[in-house]
């Protein structure tokens, strides 16, 4: 066999049957691989069954999969967790001299030898005190930026660490790794309908790395089963991309949540954690609007994320993105545009179907500090019984603590948006630019907006230039509209 320009699993025993299991010689392929620095290259026709085993092929070279097609058997795995395939950097992490932050701070009195991702954590320090169906006491203060070779500090710190009680780095490898092509098909697994997060696709730890041209199927969901983190799950690195690939929807299953009542569970094929530079470009998935269905992206603590030429039926910054949240030239499905977080949130040449041309958080206070521009956007209405929708959704009453203090978006700008409300009929429906962020509360029972202990910072100006509503419904501010009595409104036809 000839192992000097490339690696195949056969060499290592690999069957390519679509029955056999294939994974301990995928394992050895890619340990070979990774010792010699040499590429993975995979037979267009093969399929390759990989089984229950608690085994992860290790990638840290070029890989292409063609059109190789693989087979992930869910239905009775040894360890749930274990991704099957890990994209990671031969580079060593270290720790990171430092203990405290400010917000915005630009530089560190540190000069690493290579660009590093940077990751930061103050255990002592919550945030993201979840609020609603699955309540939780929160999360650990967190961070990740890249830490330049001058010392210098890109993406913006969210917060001020008066004690920083773990900080790694992980140098950036300088070249790209490239995993291209594969076609995956998932059987679901058929577990208990809880909060088990099943993670047997490609974890992604590895800055600098595309993912291109990958296809996921999902079949075999019964009648109950465990949620999704994510097919594709890139965390704690820089400068990913996915582009040009296929994703499927999870089926939705309801389990009880904190709370104590019935809630569906969130279940994902793309997902995100700790990731600085995100990219999403011509990723796609059919049936958008498919409501059995739980919508497909989803991210955590990431910091610029971009969007562009994507059909997708969800996307969801949940615990926070700050930079630059950009999708442009895309279409959302029935879970819309989802964001918490800070910087600018842009949306640009889109078509949305979501109850929302965009939904601000309600379980993480509605948050974004920063600036809202939609530029060139459909919004495409449906007849769900309600009887008004509002461009931009949020829901904070100023009486729960979430760890830090929540904004409306300082400025809004919308600049030719397109309403097609034409499955309401004739049927009564007020569209609202703001929903009421103390809707369904008793008003009464509650003190005032300024004596609130939480209180939830309103926006100072919106301007809003030539919004068409197919059914010629008037565009109102909000049902509470003393809410907004000081801010500066503009709406020009």
């Amino acid at each position: 066999m000839d192992l000097k320009t490339s690696v195949q699993y056969e060499d290592f025993g690999a069957v390519g049957d679509g029955v056999t299991d294939d994974m301990e010689a995928i394992c050895a392929a890619h340990n070979y691989a990774n010792s010699h620095n040499l590429p993975v290259k995979t037979k267009p026709d093969a399929e390759y069954y990989i089984g229950p085993k608690a085994l992860t092929a290790i990638i840290e070279t070029d890989t292409d999969w063609s059109t190789t097609r693989f087979i992930i058997d869910d239905t009775a795995v040894e360890n749930n967790k274990l991704p099957c395939f890990l994209v990671r950097s031969a580079l060593q992490p270290f720790e990171l001299p430092i203990r405290k932050l400010t917000k915005d701070q630009k530089y560190l009195d540190f000069h690493p030898k290579q660009a590093c991702y940077v990751k930061v954590t103050n255990s002592n320090e919550k945030k993201f005190i979840r609020f609603g169906l699955n309540q939780n006491k929160g999360c650990a203060q967190t961070d990740c930026f890249i830490l330049e070779k001058a010392g210098s500090i890109t993406a913006p710190i969210d917060w001020n660490y008066e004690q920083i009680t773990e900080a790694i780095a992980c140098p950036i490898d300088e070249k790209i790794l490239s995993v291209h092509g594969g076609i995956f098909t998932t059987i679901a697994n058929r577990a208990e309908s809880v909060y088990n997060y099943y993670s047997r696709g490609i974890d992604i730890t590895r800055s600098n790395t595309i993912i291109d041209g990958i296809t996921h199927y999902v079949i075999g969901e019964g009648t109950r089963g465990s949620p999704y983190r994510g097919f594709i799950n890139a965390r704690d690195c820089a400068h990913v991309t996915v582009r040009n690939g296929f994703f499927s929807g999870h089926k939705i299953y309801w389990t009880v949540g904190s709370a104590n009542l019935p809630v569906m569970m969130g279940s994902y094929d793309l997902h995100a954690d700790n990731v600085v530079n995100l990219t999403l470009r011509n990723c796609r998935m059919n049936h958008i609007n498919d409501r059995t269905r739980w919508g497909v992206f989803a991210s955590n603590f990431c910091k610029n994320i971009i969007v562009e030429d994507c059909v997708l039926s969800r996307l969801d910054a949940h615990m926070g993105v700050s930079g630059t949240y950009a999708v442009r030239n895309s279409r959302l499905g029935w879970q819309g545009l989802n964001a918490i977080g800070r910087g600018e949130l842009i949306l640009e040449n889109t078509i949305l179907y979501g109850r929302n041309v965009i939904n601000l958080r309600t379980d993480y206070g509605s948050t974004w500090e920063g600036c809202v521009k939609i530029t060139d956007c459909k919004w495409v209405l449906d007849d769900n019984g309600r009887e008004a929708s509002s461009i931009i959704g949020m829901y904070n009453n100023g009486m729960h603590d979430f760890g830090y203090t929540c904004h409306m978006p300082e400025t809004i700008e919308i600049n030719n948006l397109y309403i097609d409300d034409s499955a309401l009929g004739q049927k009564p429906h007020e569209i609202y630019l703001f929903a009421d962020p103390c809707s369904g509360e008793d008003k009464e029972s509650l003190p005032s907006c300024e004596k609130r202990p939480y209180p939830y910072n309103i926006c100072k100006r919106v301007t809003c230039r030539k919004i068409t509503v197919v059914g010629q419904r008037p565009i109102r501010i909000s049902k509470n509209e003393e809410l907004f009595r000081d801010v500066e409104i503009t709406i020009e036809d």
